[in-house]
């Protein structure tokens, strides 16, 4: 998905500009009230790096402080210092939520989440329509299971920019990992966004999104296509395992990431049992096409 457009040499012609760089520590403005701010923690889950935002100028709220490098907290600091009021999760996966601990303790700033999980304990739970009000803007908290049941994601109102955590990523699919992903879930909370008139999505990881509405229709698309492929897949075998539909399924896939692909794969498949076209349980057993 390009990022924006540039003329070529031919006037009559328009090239895609190259990919933007995310650097760890660098505070990049996205908008009038919005900066960002990637984390150390490049790897095969997380990308270039989870997303640290910062929402606000004279009151701010720090959604996803990632992880407790200090260098990353120091840019974080360096961004809002004293004027940090509130800190947000999405949700409570390691990589988003774990430097909230060390962010509290320097900027004393209410925690917000949906609840207690995994080591995060908010000192306000927040749901869905919560807002964060301040002088210059409106932050509305809206609840999208699916990758994770505590997930939230938060509406700028002011931009209509949706701060998506883990519900939607720049460049790669979300894992759904049951039992608390869930694949129907994250479906249905895909069609929730929708309904909310954006005009840029910002995510946990990679760089904005200026084309909310195609992208959200892709990430539809592309899990009901899989599913029929999984569906499909598990069809041709009568029965199988999951180690050895994935191999099929994501043969265009390079081979380490297929122990993630494992995950989604058994998601859809859960979601396919339920709809009573395939019977099965657990990650590790057997599943067969009813």
């Amino acid at each position: 998905m390009p990022r924006t457009k540039l003329k070529a040499a031919d006037p009559g012609v328009e090239e895609p500009l190259p990919p933007e760089k995310l650097t760890p520590f660098v505070a990049k403005a996205l908008s009038p009230l919005v900066r960002r701010i990637v984390a150390p923690n490049a790897g095969i889950y997380t990308g270039p790096g989870t997303n640290t935002y910062l929402v606000g100028i004279d009151e701010v709220v720090v959604v996803d402080p990632a992880v407790p490098d200090a260098e990353h907290l120091d840019a974080i600091m360096g961004c809002g210092g004293d004027r940090i009021r509130w800190i947000a999760v999405t949700h409570t996966h390691p990589d988003h939520a774990t430097g909230v601990a060390e962010l509290k303790k320097l900027t004393d700033a209410e925690v917000l989440g949906f609840g207690a999980k995994d080591g995060f304990k908010p000192d306000r739970r927040i749901g869905d329509g919560y807002t964060i009000d301040s002088t210059e803007f409106r932050l509305r908290a809206v609840h999208t299971p699916g990758h994770a049941s505590n997930h939230l994601c938060y509406l700028v109102e002011e931009e209509r920019m949706l701060l998506s955590g883990d519900h939607i990523n720049q460049s790669a699919t979300v894992v759904i990992r049951p039992p608390d992903g869930n694949m129907a879930t994250y479906l249905a909370s895909l069609e929730k966004l929708k309904k909310l008139r954006l005009r840029s999505i910002a995510p946990g990881h990679g760089t904005l999104i200026e084309n909310p509405s195609e992208t959200i229709d892709w990430y539809v698309r592309h899990r009901l296509d899989r599913e029929k492929q999984v569906l499909a897949a598990l069809r041709r075998k009568g029965t199988a395992k999951i180690a050895d539909l994935v191999p099929v399924i994501y043969a265009d896939i390079d081979e380490e990431r297929w122990p993630i692909a494992r995950y989604t794969v058994h998601a859809h498949l859960v979601k396919l049992a339920k709809e009573g076209k395939v019977t099965g349980k657990t990650l590790a057993g057997k599943w067969s096409a009813a």
